[in-house]
């Protein structure tokens, strides 16, 4: 009973102070995250008042990590990543090389061994997703070329850190039998990677798309979530125990392989929820670390770390964007939103801490660095463009328009960007429209939640989602925040949480939205939709315009009684 006790404590906690932290630190503007590490502050045992479980914190945190890692390989895009690969490569290799470079001068200054100061400079030389791809949308960059660098950019640098969650056990641990035993113990991990990914992805792609498919067709959404959460900890746990592999490379794994599948989608905005709550912890139980007692003793660490994190690894990628002839505008866009560090920098000390490698201190000073870089954030990512016109000023007086030129408001031509549709539902007036809308030379993005569908639709080139629209990660992996117009056309869905969710993420959306009953069309008005076509209208429409055309009327006396009828029918109470 004691123990439940602690769990609930914990669990109540944690989640109060990181809800009420979190809602202070959004309304301010900042990063909620901050507010996570500011709770796990307050709940911890270097302050006064209620103090959480570290212990339970952890292990709760831990199935943070897996949800987080599985989400990573869920949103890895090998065709994304190929787009950009002749910048986003070499310019992650050299960045994370010069950080963790600068990341052991920092360590070795402040008298840590030469492993502790490695593993802390990987630590601060990859940057958060989560915390990216936030700024970017937020400041409408995402769906642009810089931003799509930038997501190709930190794909590269959390799969390095996969690769060196892997192998840093190994480097550690055979560290006793000199260079024989690290290369003996690095071998022995990168077989058991091969076997590993061997066996996940030839039974794992024919097992695991399987077993969603026969949940997906009971139609009960319950468990499709449970059948996710089951793939990512069944996955991870799997790993860990038939590999001796870490979790975390199973959960990426795992989240990969669905990834490849027609669930992809659904899997996101279904079962990631559970992610976020559960990373919450994660974000927790790392502030709980920080004693603000040390901070006299490790400021001068954590504000060379921070020289790093703000100048030294965004300096770093902008030279190699510029160096590869990129617009000056997409290299500030990219350098500053790498100017943070997040969640692989926590799970990367975390395994430094557990292997006795990383000092105490290291943590500490991990906390402050990304409290503050993430802080700063935002805000320097919003002077982007003030640094680009500063910089072309001093060293580009000969081409002043080669930086202006292609800024992100400029990300696809106007052709490209002008008439980008999602059709929502598939069923006969779905079909029409689609239709309508490739013979006008339209390539529409149609959202469906019946899979059988979505096959068909992608085997006539037609770019079909698999999900329900009512998620925001569903409309976003459709194209909403890049669209011209949607086109709500679902017989099913309720339309005004479509509407409301699209326009939350692209708020000059054209919506054209359907509707059966008069009724209705008010709710779907009030959540954005600009025109809102109803069948009990059309069917009167239709039944006067055929009356009046059998009792003679004219062409001007049929549309006449057409607005009557119109006037008269918007008239009547909801």
């Amino acid at each position: 009973m004691p123990h439940e006790l602690d769990l609930i404590l914990t669990l109540t906690g944690g989640l109060t102070a990181a809800l009420a932290l979190g809602f202070i630190t959004q309304r301010m503007r900042l990063s909620p995250i901050v507010g996570y590490l500011l709770a796990g502050i307050l709940v911890g045992p270097f302050t006064p008042g209620f103090v959480a479980d570290k212990p339970l914190a952890d292990q709760l945190a831990e199935i943070g990590v897996i949800l987080l890692m599985f989400g990573v390989g869920l949103q890895f895009h090998v065709r994304e990543l190929l787009a950009v690969r002749k910048v986003a490569v070499p310019g992650a290799l050299i960045q994370i090389a010069v950080a963790t470079a600068l990341g052991v001068l920092v360590g070795r200054a402040a008298g840590w061994t030469w492993a502790a100061s490695v593993v802390f400079g990987i630590a601060i030389s990859v940057a958060s997703t989560v915390v990216l791809t936030r700024v970017l949308s937020d400041s409408h960059v995402l769906h642009t070329p810089a931003g799509h660098l930038a997501v190709g950019w930190l794909v590269l640098e959390d799969v390095f850190t996969v690769l060196v969650l892997v192998l840093l056990p190994g480097l550690v641990g055979g560290g006793d039998g000199g260079a024989t035993g690290i290369a003996l113990s690095v071998g022995l991990a990168l077989l058991k990677l091969a076997g590993l990914v061997a066996f996940t992805f030839i039974v794992g792609q024919r097992v695991i798309p399987t077993l969603l498919g026969y949940v997906a067709k009971t139609g009960s959404r319950e468990l499709f979530t449970l059948t996710v959460l089951v793939v990512a900890l069944g996955v991870a746990v799997g790993s860990a125990k038939l590999f001796g592999s870490s979790m975390a490379l199973g959960a990426f794994l795992g989240g990969l392989v669905v990834g490849q599948s027609d669930f992809s989608s659904r899997a996101a905005s279904e079962a990631l929820p559970m992610r976020d709550a559960f990373a919450v912890l994660f974000f927790v139980s790392v502030g709980m670390l920080l004693d603000p007692a040390q901070l006299a003793a490790s400021w001068p660490a954590a504000v060379a770390t921070l020289a790093v994190v703000l100048i030294g690894k965004p300096l770093a990628a902008l030279a190699v964007v510029l160096l590869l002839r990129r617009p000056m505008q997409t290299a500030f866009a990219v350098a500053l939103s790498l100017a943070q560090i997040g969640e692989f920098s926590f799970i990367l000390a975390a395994l430094g801490r557990q292997l006795g490698v990383m000092p105490d201190e290291a943590a500490q000073v991990l906390v402050i660095a990304s409290i503050v870089s993430i802080t700063l954030n935002p805000l320097l990512f919003s002077a982007r463009g003030r640094f680009a016109r500063w910089t072309s000023a001093l060293f580009l007086r000969r081409q002043p328009a080669a930086g202006a030129g292609s800024a992100e408001g400029e990300a696809a031509p106007a052709d490209d960007r002008a008439h980008r549709t999602v059709v929502v539902g598939y069923g006969p007036v779905g079909r029409t429209l689609t239709r309508l809308l490739r013979e006008n030379g339209i390539e529409p993005t149609v959202v469906e939640l019946n899979l059988d569908t979505v096959k068909e639709l992608q085997v006539q080139g037609i770019r079909a989602i698999y999900g329900d629209a009512t998620q925001r990660e569903i409309l976003e992996r459709a194209g909403v925040g890049a669209a011209d117009s949607l086109l709500f056309t679902s017989a099913g869905a309720p339309g005004n949480g479509v509407i409301e969710q699209a326009k939350g993420v692209n708020p000059k959306l054209f919506v054209l939205a359907r509707a059966f009953y008069l009724r209705e069309v008010s709710v779907l008005q009030k959540a954005g939709a600009d025109v809102v076509v109803t069948g009990e209208a059309e069917v009167a429409f239709s039944m006067t315009e055929r009356l009046l055309v059998r009792l003679g009327a004219t062409a001007e006396q049929v549309e006449r009684e057409r607005e009557r009828v119109r006037s008269e029918l918007f008239r009547l109470p909801a």
